[in-house]
């Protein structure tokens, strides 16, 4: 016979171990994937999980879980993938995994869909009212709409990666000529248009980092610029350099006088000068500019000609994105007042300035984002639809 200390034991020992278990299901680093999945299904959060990805975007069942499983597929409810159209990723941050346990356990626990993703999601306005704006769209079955909302979430899903840790970020909607930025929490604190790229110089997309400010900056002509529109002029005049401020330096840096250069002998295989717009008001570059880590000279800078950032043609530089308010960007991705708010127009109205070049380094470097978005919103969260500027999208989206 069994005696009553026995079963008391045992039943001791079974409680024991319950408790253990509740205990381990109490730690989101100790359950597994499997138990994971398996707990979610139970509770019926799997499903409601899967379609929540659903009425994002994230397509219109659960093939990314089934190819990738769910860890994955809560990374991308948070942090997105690779937008479309970037040529440069200055780096490629790693998701917040914890974050993505921590949803993924709380899911297990049973926890409201909306309330694990709090901690997972943007938490930006402009993501809120996008994903209201997908779920009026699919339900109004307006599918080319919806995609194109649905690709400005997952770009503000890849932000979200790619700024983690930020305490401000800047967003250029290169279809949309327009410029914002942003707190760590995707608050607009500044918004202005912009001029872009022309269809045959084109502002390349990018993901990367602002790293200083100049005022007064010298312009170094990329040789493209100076074979293609400046030689010919300079063929037919020499004094067109001296009328544009532009300087002729040879491979050491040194000064040459344009007079004694025999233009007509050279070619684009023989070019063993470079060009350099003085500083000041008549500079391309205007009075101040923003760099940016890049391959490919971009940057973002004041401008000489700056009557057309009202114009719904704003689509007009050689790639770079000339600035509506320079001054008020430099501030906001230094996180102090460095230049004054009227810098421009009190340095145009003063000539007789010191106009040397000077470098104001950002304490820390600040994400920059040049996407391709095809739908975003406004301040006020209104709904804003943009043309493929540059036809990369070849089909109907």
């Amino acid at each position: 016979m069994i005696s009553r200390i026995s079963v008391l034991s045992s039943l001791a020992a079974f409680s024991l171990l319950l408790a253990l278990n509740s205990c381990q299901k109490k730690d989101p680093f100790s359950i597994t994937e499997a138990e994971m999945v398996t707990d979610m299904k139970e509770n019926q959060n799997f499903q409601k999980i899967v379609d929540y990805g659903q009425s994002i975007g994230l397509g219109r069942d659960s093939t990314l879980y089934r190819e990738r499983g769910m860890l994955a597929f809560l990374e991308e409810l948070g942090y997105g993938h690779k937008p479309a159209h970037i040529r440069h990723f200055e780096e490629i941050l790693p998701p917040d995994s914890v974050r993505v346990q921590t949803a993924g356990w709380e899911l297990a626990q049973g926890k409201d869909i909306d309330k694990a993703m709090e901690n997972l999601e943007p938490p930006y306005e402009a993501y809120k009212s996008l994903k209201k704006h997908y779920k009026r769209l699919v339900e109004s079955s307006k599918p080319d709409s919806a995609a194109m909302v649905s690709e400005t979430l997952n770009a503000y899903r890849w932000m979200h990666r790619q700024s983690r840790g930020s305490e401000r970020m800047v967003l250029v909607n290169i279809n949309g000529a327009y410029l914002v930025g942003l707190d760590s929490l995707g608050n607009e604190e500044l918004r202005m248009n912009v001029i872009v790229g022309k269809s045959n110089t084109r502002t390349p997309g990018l993901d990367t980092y602002a790293t200083n400010v100049i005022t007064f900056p010298y312009w170094n002509i990329p040789k493209s610029i100076a074979l293609g529109e400046m030689l010919p002029r300079i063929r037919e005049n020499v004094y067109y350099l001296e009328r544009n401020g532009i300087e002729v330096l040879d491979r050491k840096g040194k000064a040459v006088d344009p007079t004694l250069i025999d233009w007509s002998s050279i070619s684009e295989g023989d070019f063993p000068y470079r060009f350099r717009q003085d500083t000041g008001e008549g500079n391309s570059l205007g009075l101040m500019k923003v760099n940016l880590q890049n391959p490919y000279a971009i940057y973002l800078h004041d401008t000489d000609v700056r009557s057309l950032f009202g114009t719904d043609q704003r689509w007009r530089s050689h790639g770079c994105v000339r600035l509506e308010k320079p001054a008020q960007l430099a501030n906001f991705i230094a996180g102090e007042k460095i230049v004054d708010e009227n810098f421009v127009e009190e340095a145009l109205a003063a000539p007789e300035i010191d106009r040397k070049p000077k470098t104001y380094s950002l304490k820390k470097k600040v994400p920059t984002f040049l996407y391709f978005l095809p739908a975003d919103v406004d301040k006020a969260g209104n709904l804003i639809y943009y043309k493929d500027v540059y036809d990369l999208v070849k089909k109907v989206v």
